[in-house]
């Protein structure tokens, strides 16, 4: 396997767009990395000047230490699966797969034990003399995953390849993927717009807009430490609440969080210190829909909101309810499905800041982080090297 990195990486397309700007980050040997972003954001554009099928304005591309700028997507030595699955209609399941190392000139017993091997690892031993539209869109899926496998390259590229399966078959796809990486200890680059996949796949996450790298981190310490608004706004269903406000300090000398529908103590918030050189400053609270809906009971909790229900949507396990607060403002609570809420009725929240964030009301960047995310190690097949990663 092999480590990627991009150096201030940039391009541009005729007329002067640009489409991702200064792009600079190093994926690790053996990392699962995830790019994520809303469309336009130069993800898919990012992962195709790393295989060499966009060419890049400026900056530096490594694989395995070696500079790519110039070198031929053919002789990079990686592999990608596309959206599309991009298989030969008239070929079978065994030839599809088989074709890449044909075309390479390699013995035929060592194309078949290649095939073979890929072909145990997805599942696909009984499908080998179909054609490609006798499978189901899953099997076909699998089966261009397999084509990169029998390659044996130092570097998987992933471009949306579950876009266009069905919500039960993308779940299936994402859990096989994830024992694939397990099993392979490949280096694999991922492109999404969606931010299950992202935060269920990946190793570390890399969110964009507009060209640039808003935050790379392990998923949770995304969900729980954004650094900016954007990502605030775009890691998490339903995403944060974002309440407009400003930091004062109260008759008791205790910081509250004051915003068009109340006030929120923030003594119970990590401890008044850290806001204390926010005093008079406009900001934005963030907080999770989890974090309302808390019993009343619960220690440290004085924070509250209260508002119009205007939305129920029943989840199964869990509810999300929206509502109007003072100002016009919306938040959504996540909350138990045992939670009765009707539309039209006035409810109050208490709110668990213990997890919030505070961002700047100009800059959007983070001002006051969220939990830590703990490091552990998690074990890994044999033959795998062991890595930390960052779970909740």
């Amino acid at each position: 396997m092999a480590e990627v990195t991009l150096k201030d990486v940039c391009k541009r397309y005729d007329g002067g767009a640009l489409a991702v700007d200064r792009f600079s980050l190093t994926v690790r040997d053996g990392e699962f990395l995830v790019l994520v972003g809303p469309s336009g954001c130069g993800k898919s554009t990012t992962l195709r000047m790393i295989a060499g099928l966009e060419e890049i304005t400026s900056g530096e591309i490594l694989i395995d230490g070696r500079l790519v700028n110039v070198v031929p997507p053919k002789d990079r030595d990686i592999a990608m699966v596309f959206q599309n699955y991009a298989l030969y209609p008239h070929m079978t399941v065994f030839d599809n797969m088989a074709f890449g190392l044909k075309l390479r000139g390699l013995p035929k017993r060592e194309i078949a034990e290649r095939v073979r091997e890929a072909a145990e690892i997805l599942g696909l031993g009984e499908l080998m003399k179909r054609l490609p539209k006798q499978l189901s869109g899953g099997q076909r899926q699998r089966v261009a995953v397999g084509r990169a496998i029998v390659r044996k390259p130092k570097v998987f590229l992933f471009d949306e390849p579950l876009s266009n399966l069905d919500a039960k078959m993308r779940v299936e796809m994402r859990t096989e993927l994830n024992r694939l990486h397990r099993r392979l200890g490949a280096t694999m680059i991922y492109v999404t717009h969606d931010q299950v996949e992202a935060m269920t796949m990946g190793d570390r996450i890399v969110v964009m807009n507009r060209g640039v790298i808003q935050q790379a981190a392990p998923p949770l310490d995304v969900y729980r430490q954004p650094a900016n608004l954007f990502v605030a706004g775009f890691i998490g269903t339903p995403a944060m609440n974002l309440l407009e406000g400003r930091v004062e300090n109260s008759d008791a000398g205790v910081p509250v969080f004051r915003h068009a529908g109340g006030a929120m103590p923030l003594a119970d918030f990590g401890g008044s210190a850290r806001f204390e050189s926010l005093c008079g400053r406009p900001a934005i609270l963030g907080f999770r829909p989890e974090a309302l809906g808390m019993s009343p009971e619960a220690a440290g909790i004085a924070a509250s909101v209260s508002g119009t229900v205007d939305v129920v949507e029943p989840m199964g396990a869990e509810t999300y309810v929206q509502m109007v607060i003072g100002g016009g403002a919306r938040v959504v609570a996540r909350v138990a499905s045992d939670r009765v809420f009707e539309a039209g009725a006035v409810a109050v929240l208490q709110v668990d800041l213990s997890g919030a964030c505070m961002f700047d009301a100009e800059s959007g960047s983070a001002l006051v982080a969220g939990r830590q995310t703990a490091v552990t190690t998690t074990s890994r097949p044999p033959g795998v090297a062991l890595r930390a990663k960052m779970r909740g």
